[in-house]
């Protein structure tokens, strides 16, 4: 068993997320404006930017840590430790999308999901797990689980 620590970090403000809210609020605008759309209209659907625009401007951290003796991470105000000897192995499923989502099952059978903004690239996250000693079981493209 290694010593070292992997850590994964990362914030929801993205000059990705910037640019898209930006882009649909003035398709917004320039719809109201130039083919006279209803302004409640317009409204009803830039409430749907709102989720957006609060991980803007709150840029709430996410992130994990797999540590010599746990694994930890952390989602806004979410926060979870999990020792690792009470892990029996992580599941890494491969989405339809081509996403990877991951659980750690503990020892007594109950699945406790990471959640997907704290989840590392699976590819390093894999590699850490196995350097410490956790078995890591993939899973590709199911669609019942």
């Amino acid at each position: 068993m290694s010593d070292s620590t992997f850590s994964y970090r990362r914030t929801s403000r993205s000059l990705t997320t910037a640019l898209v809210v930006a882009g649909v609020l003035l398709a917004l605008w320039a719809a109201w404006m130039w083919l006279e759309a209803a302004p409640w209209l317009m409204l009803v659907l830039a409430v749907f930017t709102l989720p957006a625009v609060y991980d803007l401007a709150a840029n709430p951290a996410a992130g994990l840590e797999l540590r010599s003796e746990e694994l930890r991470w952390y989602s806004g105000r979410r926060e979870v430790q999990i020792a690792h000897t009470d892990i029996d192995h992580v599941r890494l499923d491969t989405r339809l999308d081509f996403s990877v989502r991951a659980s750690a099952v503990l020892t007594s059978g109950r699945k406790i999901r990471l959640p997907f903004e704290a989840t590392p690239p699976h590819r390093a996250f894999e590699e850490a797990l196995e350097a410490k000693g956790i078995k890591v079981m993939r899973y590709h493209f199911q669609l019942m689980q």
